[in-house]
């Protein structure tokens, strides 16, 4: 077997780092433009190099998305675009569109050509097809069950790659192809700048009644009849590897550094588990608790297992499950002093249990029982924002290490 990888969202450099440094073996970020997520904070194309430098020289890949669906007035920008990448060491670029497929292999035949899952990959002809033209990976449609995936798998060349969300949310519409959003609000979901209407509440009108809204609810909230679950996979780890999938993939470029944090890490401890022991293998439920501790919506297994039922959408709610508070980034420590310099990201007092989580290791919990300013002066709390504090730690801790508290 093969160890898949494990690809992590980036939607700034902070979180590109911060993937990395949790365990992800290569990271997808966006430009400024074509990158199909206008709400992540993206890339200048000094960051890009700065990212791609941090990856490297840790062993680790960067793919650049530009996914989106053009018009005939973004062709002319993107040959600019791919003007001002091409040399910029991508380990590869996630393209859609036919058009800008063919455009990046003619200014940029050295760069691999990742198909993304907006070209509804959900057969196996169509890889071949993409394949035949240079592609080297196809991102699978997320409507694909590990029984398809595993026929799919055996009808592909070998040496085209698969890759497939694992975790995140899930889009309501046909491989995330909606225009749902472009309808109600002039904001194209196809060019990155979906405005979610598939979380709104929604009513009931009778067309010779107009003005007359009836509910329709599951209880007195209403119901949001669109609104899908998250997509949570680390209990399977097994079959997403015996499926023949080379890349797993977590969604959330808009997500914060904390979520990156938390569910890589996860993810990385149970897919580094299985390899160390797949015939004695079983799965540590403490990773899953762990994805319970970031900001997200009830878990489905999506389509992996089958079509999913009316038990993977969530009728009560659009809000996000939000149990834990990131409170701190460690910015330094003092193993002499025992001591971590931190800088507040939320409301913190002396006397708080609070846990710390960091890179490659399990998270512990502890008591603030020491907390002073900057200038080593105690305090009872941290109320301003990015305040810097020092607080004693009860185990070693590095740069990068968060501390996060049950609300």
């Amino acid at each position: 077997m093969k160890k898949p990888e494990l690809l992590a969202p980036g939607g700034s450099l902070e979180k590109l780092k911060t993937a990395i440094d949790y365990g992800a073996d290569a990271v997808y970020i966006g430009g400024e433009t074509f990158s199909l997520r206008v709400a992540a904070e993206n890339f200048s194309k000094e960051d890009m190099l700065e990212g791609i430098k941090y990856a490297h020289d840790r062993g680790k890949k960067v793919y650049l998305t530009a996914n989106i669906i053009p018009h005939n007035s973004d062709i002319d920008e993107f040959d600019g675009f791919v003007d001002e990448i091409k040399d910029m060491n991508f380990d590869a670029v996630l393209i859609a569109d036919l058009g800008l497929f063919d455009i990046m292999r003619e200014k940029a035949p050295h760069i691999p050509i990742h198909v993304s899952t907006q070209a509804n990959n959900t057969n196996y002809r169509s890889a071949i097809a993409w394949h035949k033209m240079g592609a080297t990976r196809v991102v699978l449609g997320r409507e694909m069950s590990f029984k398809e995936i595993t026929e799919f798998q055996k009808k592909i060349p070998e040496d085209l790659e698969l890759e497939a969300f694992v975790h995140g949310a899930m889009c309501i519409s046909y491989s995330g192809r909606c225009l749902l959003s472009n309808y109600m609000t002039g904001r194209d979901s196809n060019m990155g700048a979906c405005a979610h209407p598939c979380r709104w509440n929604y009513k009931l009108v009778e067309e010779t009644r107009p003005g007359e809204y009836m509910d329709v609810f599951e209880n007195e909230r209403g119901t949001f009849i669109f609104n899908s679950k998250d997509l949570c996979t680390i209990r399977h780890i097994p079959e997403l590897v015996g499926s023949g999938i080379a890349s797993l993939k977590i969604e959330g470029r808009v997500k914060t550094s904390y979520y990156v944090a938390t569910v890589v890490g996860a993810y990385r401890r149970e897919i580094d588990r299985y390899f160390a022991d797949p015939e004695n293998y079983t799965f540590n439920e403490a990773e899953y608790e762990e994805l319970c501790k970031v900001s997200h919506r009830p878990y489905t297994t999506g389509f992996y297992f089958g079509k999913p039922d009316e038990n993977a959408q969530v009728y009560t709610s659009s809000s996000y499950i939000r149990d834990y508070d990131l409170i701190g980034i460690v910015m330094s420590y003092d193993a002499e002093m025992g001591e971590a310099v931190v800088s507040q990201r939320n409301r913190f007092f002396k006397g708080d249990e609070v846990e710390i989580i960091q890179p490659m290791k399990p998270f512990f919990t502890q008591t603030v029982d020491s907390l002073a300013d900057e200038k080593g002066q105690e305090i009872d709390v941290a109320n301003h924002a990015e305040q810097i504090v020092r607080i004693k730690t009860v185990e070693p801790v590095c740069e990068g290490a968060m501390l996060r508290k049950r609300r």
